[in-house]
């Protein structure tokens, strides 16, 4: 099989993985309602910007990144 297929492949399965984690997993862990997120409402706009949630997937993505140049 073409090396870039499989890759197209595994990648597509992580993020239908990820997905369904974030749905399941939302009602336990509140992803994009963390405190210190910032939320402004006004009359007729509602701006939101998750920075904490942000900060945390990064720090969870950098560590699974270590992990994995650590084992490999």
């Amino acid at each position: 099989m073409n090396p870039v297929a499989k890759l197209l492949i595994i990648g597509g399965a992580v993020l239908i993985a990820i997905g369904l984690l974030w749905q399941l997993g939302g009602r336990f862990l509140p992803l994009g309602r963390l405190p210190g997120d910032i939320v402004v409402e006004k009359e007729n706009v509602k701006f939101y910007f998750p920075i904490v949630t942000c900060i945390v997937i990064s720090i969870l993505l950098s560590l699974a990144g270590y992990l994995f140049r650590l084992f490999k």
